[in-house]
């Protein structure tokens, strides 16, 4: 198992992401599909993976998508995949670490366009309006739906036996 600094990691696949133009989301959504695997085994050198489950992950539904994507990843040196052509046993994968002071040295470094951005949050002292809006839509299950349409009125008028004109 190798030490990874899990923010650190994410921090620097990010920006390596944002530099990348030849990645689509499918390529980002498995790359994190396969992080998370690789998280929840407590980041082992090497691991397996079920094909069904890392496609659940990533919200793939091509199993030719699952695997250019995987191929063009390892290819591209986000990790290293060796498929499997055993049905019974998953393909492995290699994750190569990045961010972190034990694993390869990768430029981070964005450009310097001007002003620093200073990303602070100035304490001013009380809260001034709510802090959080409250968004949701409250359906009222009492309210009784509108017909849709003159007819439906004057049917139920009649099963009633009210007149017409209470209707119109």
């Amino acid at each position: 198992m190798t030490e990874v600094n899990f923010i650190h990691h994410l921090k620097a696949i990010f920006l390596l992401f944002a530099k990348d133009n030849r990645l689509n989301p499918t390529h980002i959504s498995l790359y994190l599909a396969f992080f998370q695997i690789w998280n929840h085994n407590r980041f082992p050198q090497r691991f397996y993976v079920n094909r069904e489950e890392v496609m659940r992950l990533a919200k793939i539904g091509s199993k030719s998508t699952y695997h250019r994507c995987a191929k063009d990843l390892n290819n591209f040196e986000y990790l290293l995949y060796f498929p499997s052509h055993n049905p019974f046993k998953g393909s492995e994968i290699n994750m190569l670490i990045f961010g972190t002071s034990s694993g390869q040295v990768v430029d981070l470094g964005v450009p310097f366009s001007g002003q620093a951005l200073d990303l602070s949050v100035p304490n001013s002292g009380q809260v001034v309006g709510r802090l959080y809006k409250h968004n949701k839509t409250i359906v009222n299950s009492y309210k009784l739906q509108k017909p849709k349409n003159e007819n439906q009125v004057l049917d139920f008028f009649k099963k009633q036996k009210w007149s017409e004109m209470e209707a119109a």
